[in-house]
Parts: structure tokens; C-alpha cells; sequence
């Protein structure tokens, strides 16, 4: 095995390569029902590594590689989940909250325990960034540190104990009830009204938190013609109007206007056609669905978007991606307009938008290298969170001027999984080719004991105050899991659970910057203590 070693030591790429493979079929082996998934391309490259050292032969991936995987994941990450970020923020900034509170409180265990262990306060810091899996935090460490080796030698130990901790608590949740990624289904259904006060379609869709959509309306008499109404159509008395949302409120909404009628004006199609359409014109990418003007160009609508596996209700304020695929709603002759207007190519499915990733990685990379001043020194937030942030506004805004930020559903998950497998694989074989010494050295077992009552303690706070205080769901807690302990092997193996559910990579998204900087802060201040 000693001259392979030496191949993959002189080949880096080969190494990756062989690694991703190897990870891979790791991954799907179950054991007790249980798979790792992309996570078990960690395990591998720190099983490989450490192999390789105990017959003299040192593997390295180079960081560059591992740091432009790390950016890409989190870029595309905070692309997929910047609409529904900013979406959730207004009521999700006191579990960021939380969780800062939660990350300071393991930085006091940390202090008290190694100081009854005996323990130095540099290793006692870079235990703390290991138990909580953060890079930065131990750089942040190292730099503070009386002794700049001792932070790395407590990181070394800690951090594998951190990611399998943490994993183990993130499966548990989810098999907690409501820890199952159910899909909110989207739906119509057509309502005969009969209350007689009028009201207008932006009237009835401003009642609703605009979660339902109005995508027929046929005034009272049979011979009147099913049309595609505005916002300021009249609803009356007697009219047939479908509307569509998710199924638990369309039962609401027909409650409140009259009942569910037989008459199905959707199959009609003589009036109105209906059919999806992806959106692949460049210029309308980043625009608003009311900015299309479908209705005045073609006396046409939206009622769904269907981005990836989700479909969510369509409405004037809704920032299209490349790729989405919209539940267009036109005039039967006018549809063939409607799909040349909006392009209707699958390369729009597959267009990673280079230059907006170029703009994107670039802004996030330099945001990362901005200091922060504190008290005995200060810390960047490094190329991850800043990337996060970055990839969270432009998801958001779709475009800055004549560039698109936003790329298509298929395409960011794809760049997201191949940046999140490639760090796994640089960062096992980094933590790989030292983790066999550090924990032979006289106060191995310590830091051990350490590391796994610090992981431990903020996994039980994180629980309690994610889900017992602010009352996230088991599958939002283990999104939040992962954010917290900015771990993309715990995030790649829930996401495999649950077959990238939305909500988990908002959540993963909710708390991951409060949570570096948090680290970054308390393991300065544990190497200074």
C-alpha cells in the first residue's frame, strides 16, 4: 500500500477523485437502516490519511481545492435559500439569538472544565473550535494563543468526536414525530360565491398572506366567458372562482366565500388554456412575476412556480429564478406568445450563470477578508460565511442591474453537492494526518473527554432552545443542527434524509453566520484567558 500512498501523494487530483468514489459507496451502505450518504466521504478521507501516516506517507489535498468547495457549497446554499431566508427572518432572529447564547454558553463549560481537567488555555480553545467543527475558530485561536501549536492539537482530537456527535443527535431528531419531510401540496379548487358583499381579487388575496392565488374567474351567468382576472377584478355573488393554495387554506377560503362548486371551469378549455412553461429568456430572469406584464401583453397569468421538486403559489411580488417552471394560465390562441415570450428551453434547467457565480463567490470571498475589530484584536469571518451572506441577497434579489444572481434549482444543488463532497474529502485528510499523534500525546485522553462533553452540552442547549424554546419542528431543528455546528457533512447527510427539503437549508442558513462569528469570538477569548 506504501507505493499507492505515494501515488495519491504526488497526484492530489487522483487522491480526490479516489476518495469521492470511495466515500461514495460508503455512504450507501445501512447499517440498522441508517446511511451517511455524501457525509461518509469525511470518514473515508480521515480513514485514508491516517492509514497513509502510520506507513510514513504524508496525503494532502491542496487547500485551495478544499477552500473553492467549501465556497461553492455555501454560495449555492445561500442562493437556493435567500428568498426564503429573508422570508423567515422577521420571526427567526431570536433563534439566532439562541443560538449565539447556546455557542457562548459551551465556551463557559469549556473554561470550567479545563481548568478542573488541567488543561491550558490555548488547547482549551482549539478543543472548543474542534468539539464545535469550525475552522476559523481555531485560525482565531492559534492567533491569540501564548503557545500558537496547543489550539491545533486540541481541533485535532475534538473534531472528529464533534462530527459524529452531532450527526448521531441531527438522525435522532429526525426520527422525532415531525422531524418526516412532508411537502406542503399545492392545489385548486373552484368556489360558487354566495356571500353578497363584492370584493376585489387582491382584497381576497391580501387576506390571506397572498398563500392562495386567484387563476379563473366566471362572472354569474353559465354563457359568460371564463377569464384570467387582475388584481382589481370584482368578485360578486353567484361567480365561479378558482383559487389556488395550499390545501389546508383552500378549505378556509371556500368556507368563507360560498362552497366548493361541480362545475369544473379549469377543464374547460375553450376560454383558457393552461400548461408549464420553463423560463429560459435571459432578460426576464431576476424579474419580478408582475414585472413580466403577462396579463396586458397576452391576458395571461401565473398560479404556480414550480422550482426543483417544490411548488409554491405564484404572486406579483414573486422573484423568479432561471429555470422555474411556471403554471402559465392564457387565452387558448395566445399561448404559443406566452412560451416564446418566456423561452420554454431546458438549458435554462442546467445554467449555472457563470458570471453571476463569478460576482457572487468574488463579493462573498472579499466580505470574508473585512476585520473586525474586538477587544485584544479581532476576526474576519472568513470566505464560508461570507459567501452565505452574499449567496442569501442575491438569491433574494434574482439580478444587481444587467446581471443575474440567481441560477436555476437543479444547477445550485448540483455545484452545491460537488463543493460540499470536495471540502469533506480536503478536511478528512487534513484532520487524517494528525489525528493518530495528537491523540498519543500525554493529554490525549483529556482532550477527548473534553471535546465530547463540550459537543455534547451544545447539542442538549441547542435542542432545548431551538426546538423546546422557539418551537422549530424536528426537521427545522436538525437543519439548525448543522448551522450551528457549521458542519456540511451534518447538513449533506439530513439533506439526504430528506430529500432537500427547503426548510432545512433555510434553517442551515438562519443560524450559520451568527454561529461563526460566535465561535470566532469565544475561541479568542478562551486562547487569551
Amino acid at each position: 500500500m506504501t507505493a499507492l500512498f505515494e501515488v495519491f501523494a504526488e497526484h492530489p487530483i487522483l487522491l480526490l477523485a479516489v476518495l469521492l468514489g470511495l466515500g461514495a459507496a460508503v455512504g450507501h451502505v445501512r447499517l440498522g437502516g441508517v446511511h451517511l450518504g455524501p457525509a461518509a466521504v469525511l470518514f473515508a478521507a480521515l480513514g485514508v490519511s491516517a492509514w497513509a501516516v502510520s506507513v510514513g506517507v504524508e496525503l494532502e489535498i491542496p487547500e485551495v481545492v478544499g477552500t473553492f468547495g467549501l465556497v461553492l457549497f455555501t454560495y449555492t446554499v445561500g442562493v437556493v435559500s435567500g428568498t426564503h431566508f429573508f422570508a423567515s427572518l422577521k420571526r427567526g432572529w431570536p433563534t439566532m439569538l439562541v443560538v449565539g447564547a447556546a455557542l457562548a454558553a459551551v465556551g463557559g463549560v469549556a473554561v470550567l472544565l479545563g481548568r478542573v481537567m488541567g488543561i491550558e488555555s490555548g488547547t482549551v480553545a482549539g478543543a472548543y473550535a474542534g468539539a464545535l467543527t469550525n475552522t476559523p475558530a481555531l485560525a482565531a485561536a492559534s492567533a491569540r494563543a501564548g503557545d500558537p501549536a496547543a489550539p491545533t492539537i486540541g481541533y485535532s482530537i475534538t473534531y472528529l468526536g464533534g462530527v459524529v456527535v452531532m450527526l448521531a443527535v441531527a438522525a435522532w431528531a429526525l426520527r422525532q414525530p415531525g422531524g418526516e419531510a412532508r411537502r406542503e401540496e399545492i392545489g385548486h379548487v373552484t368556489i360558487r360565491v354566495e356571500v353578497h358583499e363584492p370584493l376585489t381579487v387582491a382584497a381576497l388575496e391580501d387576506a390571506h398572506a397572498q398563500q392562495i392565488g386567484v387563476s379563473r374567474l366566471k362572472h354569474a351567468h353559465a354563457a359568460n366567458p371564463t377569464i384570467v382576472p387582475g388584481g382589481d377584478e370584482t368578485i360578486g355573488h353567484n361567480d365561479l372562482v378558482t383559487v389556488v393554495g395550499p390545501r389546508a387554506v383552500l378549505d378556509s377560503v371556500a368556507e368563507r366565500l360560498g362552497h366548493v362548486s361541480s362545475h369544473d371551469i379549469v377543464a374547460d378549455r375553450r376560454d383558457l388554456d393552461y400548461r408549464r412553461i420553463t423560463l429560459s429568456t435571459k432578460s426576464l430572469v431576476g424579474h419580478t412575476i408582475g414585472e413580466l406584464d403577462l396579463d396586458n401583453k397576452f391576458g395571461a397569468t401565473v398560479s404556480r412556480v414550480r422550482r426543483g421538486d417544490l411548488d409554491l403559489v405564484a404572486h406579483e411580488t414573486f422573484v423568479l429564478a432561471m429555470g422555474d417552471r411556471l403554471r402559465v394560465i392564457a387565452p387558448s390562441d395566445r399561448m404559443a406568445d406566452v412560451s416564446t415570450y418566456l423561452g420554454d428551453s431546458d438549458r435554462g434547467m442546467s445554467d449555472i450563470n457563470v458570471g453571476g457565480l463569478a460576482l457572487g463567490l468574488a463579493t462573498g470571498m472579499a466580505l470574508g477578508l473585512v476585520h473586525v475589530p474586538t477587544p485584544g484584536g479581532g476576526f474576519t469571518v472568513g470566505a464560508a460565511a461570507g459567501t452565505l451572506l452574499v449567496g442569501l441577497v442575491f438569491g433574494r434579489l434574482g439580478r444587481v442591474g444587467p446581471v443575474i444572481t440567481s441560477m436555476s434549482h437543479g444547477a445550485a444543488q448540483s455545484l452545491s453537492a460537488l463543493g460540499m463532497v470536495t471540502f469533506l474529502a480536503y478536511a478528512g485528510v487534513r484532520a487524517g494526518r494528525t489525528i493518530t499523534e495528537a491523540l498519543a500525546s500525554d493529554s490525549g485522553w483529556k482532550v477527548v473527554i473534553l471535546g465530547l462533553v463540550l459537543t455534547a452540552t451544545a447539542a442538549l442547549l441547542l435542542v432545548l432552545g431551538v426546538h423546546v424554546v422557539r418551537r422549530l419542528t424536528w426537521l427545522e431543528t436538525s437543519g439548525a443542527l448543522a448551522g450551528a455546528q457549521t458542519q456540511p457533512a451534518i447538513l449533506a447527510f439530513v439533506n439526504d434524509k430528506t430529500g432537500y427539503d427547503t426548510r432545512v437549508g433555510v434553517s442551515y442558513a438562519l443560524v450559520y453566520p451568527v454561529a461563526m462569528i460566535a465561535k470566532i469570538v469565544v475561541a479568542q477569548v478562551l486562547a487569551g484567558l
